[in-house]
């Protein structure tokens, strides 16, 4: 049975989305000098520096967790649409476990909560057939109405605890940060190298103090999930049987595998992975409603833009929480964005001329004119913009991926044992 599923798969994901070391290497290399470049010609020192990278890869972690919970519904064939409310289950019980238990306990009780959202959603899903948007937006709804009844009940009356309202809750204690070591311990050289203003060195030397230096335990975590998730997908059995129920169920129902066991399995693991997600925001922090704010909707456009593999996910993660920290460091640095945005738009447009799409071409770079023009001719980005940015960003780049899209077959699509579609 393993052999007649993992040939044609695994061998068809190779080909279509599978990237190389070398292509990799090259393209964070390019993206580095562009920045510096960036850097250099704007003179934002923002765009590079520690702070913002730091910002943006604590920003970028329920994005990364909610994408990653998407991931693994959507490779199961169920679309999570209800990562939001996931995530809003997530921070509230990490809020409440973690002021009044710990936050170790706090981290269990978010998880705990988005498993049960996921359950939730499968039961609705796998079980009894309703839509998978219905269902998620339901839960969604449902995720916002619990968080506000229970804040109502936990901390609106005359004994709630000290900071606490029917909005928020008191400052829960955080986890330990962690620095790596040599990068970030010791003499502070990445600082000092930093502080030079030089070309690619200093700006090296900026991300790289930004993403090693007292990094939280949850950050970690998330960073070591990715590769985890792909090698828990891509290279064990379980994997193998859970990515063919959301290519061809009929067919991996035909050699045994346990259709609706994996897909619950996938289901309840997303939301788990999007309850980790909403305790990264709490923990060390309060819970606040709204403060999700939509990033279970960016985790799914994460999914997209990585073309449903992780270590993509993790890219358009990284990419929008970058989007989001730039606009919450200065308005200059926004406006730099600009010029980055033209120049990978100019380097897009090689390659669609290299690969003679002359169409794709000229649209690109009269795009990448409009950006340039509009960096030239302003000096300050509107503020009503600059809080737009990540959504901007969002938008954007499904635009730019959806030329090479391929989603699982079976994605989205409704299943019931001995009916054939």
């Amino acid at each position: 049975m393993t052999i007649a599923l993992e040939s044609p798969l695994s061998k068809a994901d190779r080909k279509r989305s599978g990237v190389r070391p070398r292509t990799l290497v090259l393209g964070m290399g390019g993206l580095l000098v562009l920045l510096s470049l960036v850097r250099v010609i704007s003179g934002a020192e923002d765009v590079t520096s520690s702070g913002t990278f730091g910002a943006a890869l604590r920003l970028a972690v329920p994005i990364g967790l909610a994408g990653l919970g998407g991931l693994w519904a959507e490779r199961a064939g169920i679309v999570n649409i209800g990562l939001e409310g996931m995530l809003i289950l997530g921070t509230w019980f990490g809020a409440w476990a973690g002021f009044f238990y710990g936050p170790w306990v706090g981290v269990f009780a978010a998880v705990v909560a988005g498993a049960l959202g996921g359950l939730l959603h499968a039961l609705a899903t796998v079980t009894f057939g309703v839509d998978h948007v219905v269902s998620g937006v339901a839960i969604n709804l449902l995720g916002a109405g619990i968080a506000r009844y229970l804040s109502s009940l936990a901390y609106g009356g005359d004994d709630a605890p000290l900071g606490s309202g029917q909005t928020q809750s008191p400052t829960v204690k955080g986890l330990p940060d962690v620095s790596l070591p040599v990068l970030s311990s010791g003499p502070d050289l990445l600082g000092d190298l930093e502080s030079q203003h030089w070309f690619l060195l200093s700006d090296a030397a900026g991300i790289l103090r930004g993403l090693t230096a007292n990094v939280s335990i949850i950050t970690l975590l998330a960073v070591l999930l990715v590769p985890l998730s792909f090698f828990v997908l891509w290279r064990t059995a379980f994997g193998l049987r859970l990515r063919s129920v959301g290519e061809n169920p009929i067919a991996a129902d035909s050699l045994g595998v346990a259709v609706y066991r994996m897909k619950y399995a996938a289901v309840v693991m997303s939301g788990a992975l999007a309850g980790l997600g909403g305790a990264s925001l709490v923990i060390g922090s309060i819970y606040r409603e709204g403060q999700t704010a939509g990033r279970g909707f960016i985790g799914l456009a994460a999914v997209i833009f990585g073309n449903w593999r992780p270590g993509g996910l993790a890219a358009g993660a990284g990419l929008f929480g970058y989007a989001d920290a730039v606009q919450l460091r200065a308005g200059s640095a926004v406006r730099a964005l600009l010029l980055l945005v033209a120049l990978i738009l100019v380097v897009v447009a090689v390659r669609q001329a290299l690969a003679r799409k002359i169409p794709l071409t000229l649209a690109t770079l009269l795009i990448a004119g409009a950006f340039f023009l509009w960096y030239a001719t302003v000096d300050q980005v509107p503020s009503q913009l600059v809080g737009f940015t990540p959504h901007l960003v969002t938008l954007l780049v499904l635009a730019v991926a959806s030329q090479r899209l391929r989603p699982p077959a079976a994605d989205g699509v409704p299943y019931r044992r001995g009916e054939q579609s």
